[in-house]
């Protein structure tokens, strides 16, 4: 496995927010963690990254647990997120934005430029925008800038949180292709995501979690017809 999280607390001062779970990712996977509001999926990814220090648990990434190595350090392991809200530097520019993907080590000028390419082949749009300030681009614009800056640091593992929030659904369906794309391309996907349709749509594996606890897991096709998923979080038989 890639990724194996096992037995993972999480407390936010007396608030247990993470109850003791456990999960899987295997190499080259999308495996999507879908709940409502509240039920751990953000900390999840937080504590994964490095944002937030478990209470107990342990994180192996390959044969490395990380769960307490410093978030920079995860970076250059191969971890990176894209924090939900985008988290793009709005008096930049989107090409320096994209720059500091690569902050976190040293490279040469051809690297950078070859990830350039590579994420303006993904994002032509972005490529437009290179030199326009990051604050001024439309939610869908700085999404793809917030993926490209983490493409930059080129990870093996992609922590994608809420990629979809606030977007019109014509640029929701764009986003989901290029995550595929970007599996696709070998680059390991955890999502969360409230888009639990999409989400679902997109992921080989997926993991339910309710108030800090995995209350189910599956193939992500078989949670597409599950009665209660179909009703709590698609909408459907309610």
């Amino acid at each position: 496995m890639l990724l194996e999280v096992k037995d993972l607390h999480v407390h936010y001062g007396k608030i247990e927010a993470l109850r003791g779970i456990s999960f899987e990712v295997g190499q080259g996977e999308i495996v999507a963690i879908i709940g409502g509001n509240g039920a751990g999926k953000t900390t999840t990814l937080k504590t994964i990254s490095g944002l937030l220090k478990p209470t107990s648990g342990s994180i192996h990434f390959g044969t490395v647990d990380v769960a307490t190595v410093a978030p920079y350090a995860r970076v250059n392991l191969g971890i990176c997120q894209v924090p939900e809200g985008r988290g793009i530097f709005p008096g930049m520019t989107v090409l320096e934005n994209l720059e500091m993907g690569k902050y976190h080590r040293k490279h040469s000028r051809k690297e950078m430029e070859e990830d350039l390419d590579k994420v303006y082949e993904l994002f032509p749009r972005v490529k437009e925008r290179a030199f326009q300030s990051a604050g001024t681009l439309s939610g869908g614009e700085q999404q793809m800038v917030a993926i490209g800056r983490a493409l930059m640091s080129r990870p093996t593992l992609l922590l994608l949180d809420e990629p979809s929030m606030g977007l019109a659904p014509m640029i929701v369906a764009q986003i989901f292709d290029i995550i595929t794309k970007i599996n696709q391309d070998g680059i390991t996907v955890v999502l969360v995501e409230q888009n639990a349709q999409q989400a679902l749509l997109r992921s080989e594996r997926a993991y339910v979690l309710e108030t800090g606890t995995v209350v189910k897991s599956a193939p992500s096709k078989e949670l597409l017809t599950d009665e209660a998923v179909r009703r709590a979080y698609l909408g459907i038989g309610a």
